[in-house]
């Protein structure tokens, strides 16, 4: 390490004003912010011994053995510090590009550094917005050592990058922490933080580093000023050139590698007359044991090493931008682990925001409660694995989701010791009294106003039947604005909960058979071919073998049962369908239907129309899934075999379209057992689960 202090000279005119700004920037660097007083006494870069991928395992235990944590909450440094090092930053890259400016030489860290700068303050600007204040204080924090104070995890993402020279693989990355979850098990907020603790170790290393190449670049600008003036005397006025060999030693400058690197490639090979300030060089470093080979070799090391460095952090910082970290936490959380033991065989088969939300609830119970987050799913794999055969027809209570979003959620915090807050409770009780939340909330709030209106007037003088009268109008009139504030405070206090799903991206299953049909009427050959491509759309869309597409279809409404354009009209559907089905075909089955029914008289309206319309088509096309007579249609277009194992039907209106993938999630949602119907024979009713989705 050197002095990166510089030094303020009278420089003759041509480069006072570049010199000047360098000085500048450098002084800005430096001071610009308090904390940046740290900076000579932190090291050069984030450094350590480089490991390979088995020992980045060995040292993931060791590691996990040393780190204590401490009872208090994290230190609110992390957001401070990425503020410090963006400023640092910006301005080494305006320092930088004053040099260019100036056509002076950059070294490949520069360029690398300027060629990717785009993406250090995307990377920044990624880091502010996941970093979010009192981020860290959900997270441990350690009692001791370099970090003292910080979160745990960003200690884990410092030695990361420390014994990678900033390269983050994938591998090393995972077998790292693998081997320290060995020792000690990470909350699930920590392994969602890895990324966002990446960053900032990924950044710090930039700025170090940028803070080491902008001293070598006020260095390299000072031996191009004095290389300057040294070649321009020796051309044109030789006999004065002891006298700014004089000043040069006068300004005593920096005997630093890349000052001595420069001037010597400026002055060699330029005459006899330029080897004299060499020659002083050599002299200045002889009392120190250096010569300028040396320090010709050392600062070209010293360039390959900080290449390589920024190098491997730029590439880290793509590698993060790419990963799926969905996926790196679910492979490396024991949480996961542990619920994928659910008896039922249903958590690795749901979609991911709904494991998602299962661990969620998992985390929360762990913070108010004295046990572990894999304690606290340990425990609900056991209520799980006991609640088999407590139910006939379904596995609701033998899922692990049934004791951590439904019912059984109760019994779960019960027995982890789960201590709920007010907001909670008062939350837990309006869902299980929901009408009688609402009710009474409504019939508090039109008592209270009714009674302060009743006793304004009884103050003003008011008696008798007046009161009477007064309190009635009052009464009808404040019931509406206690109806509005009910349900404004219901919406503040109960959440929407989105439904859990099944993960069926890869294909529905047969047993999850579904139909799509589009309820509407044929009323033109326009109408039909718009028909048939908005069907077209929606099967491109949603491409699986166990999705079928259909017309629901009836005539418009008619004085007589058939009017002489209905055969024509029948026949342009027939082909349109038997085209789709052709264009399409995989198998002998077919994918495209059509299911018309005929017009039928209504003694009330005295009109021929399609029976009940939409619900009565709906109705007639589940009677025939069903077993029932197809009679109620005049045409069915497609061969309808196996269809009757369809399972769910998705009935679409006839401009609403069916976006990708769409089909996959609302059939993944029906088949949830959470979700599916249990029908009650005594109330006759559906009990849990649904019979329909909206």
């Amino acid at each position: 390490t050197f002095n990166l202090t510089t030094r303020i000279f009278n420089l003759k005119s041509h480069s006072t004003t570049f010199i000047g700004t360098l000085e500048e920037l450098w002084a800005r660097l430096k001071c610009s912010h308090p904390a940046h007083k740290r900076i000579a006494d932190e090291p050069p870069l984030l450094r350590s011994e480089l490991f390979s991928a088995s020992q980045m395992e060995q040292h993931g235990k060791t590691l996990a053995a040393a780190h204590t944590l401490s009872a208090g909450r994290p230190l609110e440094q992390l957001l401070a510090r990425l503020g410090e090092n963006e400023g640092i930053l910006l301005n080494v890259r305006e320092l930088m590009s004053e040099a260019i400016k100036e056509s002076r030489r950059i070294t490949p860290a520069e360029e690398w550094l300027l060629d990717n700068f785009y993406l250090i303050e995307e990377q920044i600007r990624t880091a502010k917005r996941h970093l979010s204040k009192g981020y860290s204080k959900g997270l441990p924090c350690l009692k001791n050592g370099p970090s003292t104070g910080l979160p745990r995890v960003y200690d884990i993402a410092l030695e990361m990058i420390a014994h990678g020279d900033g390269l983050v693989d994938p591998e090393s990355l995972d077998r790292f922490i693998a081997a320290y979850q060995t020792v000690t098990e990470l909350m699930l907020g920590e392994l969602w933080a890895i990324p966002i603790m990446l960053r900032l170790a990924l950044i710090e290393n930039l700025r170090r580093a940028a803070v080491r190449i902008a001293a070598g670049r006020t260095a390299r600008n000072h031996a191009d000023y004095w290389a300057d003036q040294l070649i321009e005397t020796a051309e044109q006025n030789p006999n004065e050139l002891i006298m700014v060999i004089a000043d040069m030693a006068r300004s005593k400058p920096p005997m630093v590698g890349s000052f001595v690197a420069e001037l010597t490639r400026r002055l060699q090979g330029q005459g006899p007359a330029l080897t004299l300030p060499l020659t002083w060089i050599e002299q200045q470093l002889s009392g120190s044991s250096l010569t300028i080979e040396l320090l010709v070799q050392s600062e070209a090391l010293q360039q390959a090493e900080d290449q390589i460095s920024i190098s491997n952090s730029i590439g880290s910082l793509r590698f993060l931008g790419a990963t799926d970290w969905r996926k790196f936490v679910e492979t490396m959380s024991v949480v996961e682990q542990t619920l994928c033991e659910d008896p039922a065989d249903v958590y690795g088969r749901m979609d991911f925001a709904t494991r998602d939300s299962y661990r969620h609830i998992v985390e929360r119970i762990a913070n108010s409660s004295p046990l572990s987050e894999n304690e606290v799913a340990r425990v609900a794999i056991r209520l799980a694995g006991e609640g088999e055969g407590k139910v006939t027809s379904d596995n609701r209570a033998n899922h692990v989701g049934f004791y951590l979003i439904d019912k059984g959620l109760t019994q779960l915090e019960g027995l982890a010791g789960a201590r709920l807050s007010f907001s909670e409770g008062i939350r837990k009780v309006i869902h299980r009294f929901p009408l009688f939340f609402y009710l009474g909330m409504i019939g508090v709030l039109t008592a209270i106003f009714t009674g302060y209106l009743l006793a304004e007037a009884h103050s003003g003088g008011l008696r008798g039947r007046w009161m009477w009268i007064i309190g009635i109008i009052s009464l009808l009139s404040v019931s509406q604005l206690a109806i509005a504030l009910a349900n404004w405070l219901t919406t503040r206090l109960v959440a929407p909960r989105p439904l859990p799903r099944m993960d069926f991206s890869k294909g529905i299953p047969s047993e999850s058979a579904t139909l799509i049909v589009v309820p509407t009427m044929i009323t033109s050959s326009e109408s039909i071919d718009h028909l048939m491509e908005a069907l077209e759309v929606r099967f491109l869309a949603n491409r699986d073998r166990n999705l079928r597409f259909g017309l629901l279809t009836d005539f418009r409404d008619a004085d007589e049962e058939i009017l002489p354009d209905d055969g024509p009209l029948l026949v342009l559907a027939r082909q349109r369908i038997e085209e789709l089905n052709e264009k399409y075909r995989t198998s002998k089955n077919d994918t495209f239907f059509l299911f018309h029914r005929p017009r039928r008289f209504n003694p009330q309206d005295q009109i021929w129309m399609g029976y009940e319309r939409k619900r009565g088509k709906l109705a007639e096309l589940n009677s025939f899934l069903r077993g029932g007579s197809r009679e109620c249609f005049s045409l069915i277009v497609g061969n309808t075999e196996g269809l009757e194992k369809a399972k769910y039907i998705i009935t679409l209106d006839t401009d609403t379209q069916l976006p990708r993938d769409a089909a996959w999630q609302l059939v993944g949602a029906m088949a949830h057992p959470l979700n599916r119907p249990q029908y009650d024979e005594k109330k006759q009713r559906v009990c849990a689960g649904y019979g329909i989705l909206q």
